[in-house]
C-alpha cells in the first residue's frame, strides 16, 4: 500500500437499496425551498456545528479546504450586517440591476429590504480563502470558488435535512461582511445564509423545477 493512503470503506448497497436510498433522499431534498420569512426561535448550537461538519466534508482542490464559516448570533452584529446589506441591495435595485434582471426577480417577491437578517437566529457567513498563511508565508489554494461552492451545496442540503430553512443571500459587493466580522485579507465573502425555522404561516413562490429531460441527456 502506498504510504499516506488508507483503505476506502464504501457504503455497500444492493441495487434495490440504492434506488430506495436515492428515492428517499430525493423526496426529502425536493421539498427544500428558499425561505424569506423566519421565526426567531433559537437553534441549538450543536445542530449548527453538525451542519458545519457536513459542509466541511466537501471535496476541494488539492484538499486545501479553502473555506471559513462564521456563525453570527449576536443581535448587534446581525443588525450591522442587515444595515450594510440593505445599503448595497438598495443601490442594486435602484441603480445597478438591469430591467431584465429585475423582471426575472419579480415573481419571487424580493426587494432590497432584508428583515430576515435580523430575525433569523443565526447567520452563516461563508468566506473563500484565496491563500493560506503558514509561518508567515502565503500558500496558494486551488479551485477556490469551485471548492467553496461545493461546500455550500453540502451546507444548504444539511440545513434542510435538519428541518431548518435558509436563503442564499449574495449582496454585491459584500466587502462589508469581512470588515464587520474582522476577517483577514486572504478571506473574501462568498455567501451569507440566514438559518432558522420558518415563520408560522410562511409562504414561498409557486415555481417549478426543470424536469430530468430538461437538465440532462445520455450519449
Amino acid at each position: 500500500m502506498t504510504s499516506g493512503f488508507i483503505p476506502y470503506d464504501p457504503l455497500r448497497l444492493t441495487d434495490d437499496e440504492q434506488l430506495q436510498h436515492l428515492h428517499d433522499t430525493y423526496e426529502t431534498l425536493r421539498r427544500r425551498r428558499s425561505v424569506r420569512e423566519f421565526s426567531d426561535r433559537p437553534v441549538r448550537r450543536e445542530v449548527i456545528e453538525q451542519i458545519l461538519r457536513i459542509a466541511g466534508s466537501a471535496p476541494s482542490g488539492a484538499n486545501k479546504q479553502p473555506w471559513h464559516f462564521v456563525v453570527v448570533t449576536d443581535p448587534v452584529l446581525k443588525r450591522q450586517i442587515r444595515e450594510a446589506a440593505e445599503r448595497e441591495e438598495r443601490e442594486n435595485y435602484e441603480r445597478r440591476m438591469s430591467d431584465a434582471w429585475k423582471s426575472d426577480l419579480a415573481p419571487l417577491g424580493t426587494d432590497w429590504h432584508k428583515p430576515f437578517l435580523d430575525i433569523a437566529p443565526a447567520l452563516i457567513a461563508v468566506f473563500a480563502k484565496s491563500y493560506d498563511l503558514a509561518d508567515g508565508e502565503h500558500r496558494k489554494n486551488y479551485y477556490v470558488k469551485e471548492s467553496v461552492g461545493i461546500a455550500c451545496g453540502f451546507l444548504i442540503a444539511a440545513i434542510h435535512m435538519a428541518g431548518l430553512v435558509t436563503l442564499t443571500h449574495t449582496p454585491s459587493p459584500m466587502d462589508f461582511l469581512g470588515r464587520i466580522l474582522g476577517r483577514p485579507e486572504n478571506e473574501k465573502p462568498f455567501l451569507l445564509l440566514p438559518v432558522g425555522y420558518p415563520a408560522e404561516g410562511a409562504t414561498v413562490p409557486d415555481i417549478r423545477r426543470k424536469g430530468l429531460e430538461e437538465i440532462s441527456e445520455w450519449r
